[in-house]
């Protein structure tokens, strides 16, 4: 997409890691997403280093695609670092948005700092529904939001906190904590869509005890460092 930066009021920001499986299906809804916004937004997706086909798909699409360093928190830096929408909105690889989600972010961000959307889990367990629930229950009770409901921010508050710290781990968590010191999160009950592959791949009880056990081990000053090599 080619965009002056002077027409571009928000950012999409994507860290992808062989991502391919289900890039077909993002690349689309972000197409027609864009399309409905003429030139005021980009979409940036940062590659960690995929060896699947993941970058052949985005190279073959309107979008920007630049490369960096592996790690969630240092591409979505990267991409930011690069953006030149004064909106930022940071989307994962296998989240799927809301109908207008674009225009959305735009308008809520003409009114506040910060803020995410309410997530749905893709899956065909019931359970799904529940952990859903009590994520945006969770995220509204402590003003904290989790990538996976799809933060939008403005540039200058972004950029105030230090953007995303340099861990492997709760990159996100960290970000709301220092942006929720400013301003409460704006939560939009328009519902992202997530995938729940991990929860079905490791079993979905064992991993809402591990997330509950390490939120808790962080929230106690246990580094990130130490929390990532238990939470692979």
């Amino acid at each position: 997409m080619s965009l002056s930066d002077s027409d571009v009021v928000l950012s999409v920001i994507i860290p992808v890691l062989n991502e391919a499986v289900g890039l077909p299906a993002l690349l689309a809804v972000l197409a027609e997403q864009a399309a409905q916004c003429q030139d005021t937004v980009e979409v940036i997706f940062v590659d960690g280093g995929s060896s699947d086909a993941s970058t052949v798909l985005i190279a073959a699409s309107a979008f920007r695609l630049i490369s960096g360093p592996r790690g969630r928190a240092k591409q979505m830096n990267l991409g930011a670092s690069q953006a030149a929408g004064s909106y930022l909105l940071f989307l994962h690889a296998d989240t799927q948005l809301p109908e207008r989600a674009f225009e959305r972010v735009i308008n809520t961000l003409e009114r506040g700092l910060w803020g995410r959307f309410d997530v749905r889990i893709r899956g065909d367990a019931q359970m799904f529904k529940v952990i859903a629930w009590f994520m945006n229950w969770r995220s509204r009770l402590s003003g904290i939001a989790t990538g996976d409901q799809g933060i939008f921010v403005r540039e200058t508050a972004f950029i105030e906190v230090g953007g995303f710290p340099d861990q492997p781990l709760m990159e996100d968590i960290a970000l709301s904590s220092a942006l929720r010191e400013r301003e409460a999160p704006i939560c939009l009950r328009n519902k992202v869509e997530t995938s729940g592959r991990r929860w079905q791949e490791r079993g979905i009880w064992r991993t809402i005890l591990l997330m509950w056990h390490l939120r808790y081990l962080y929230w106690r000053g246990v580094p990130a460092e130490q929390l990532a090599s238990r939470y692979e």
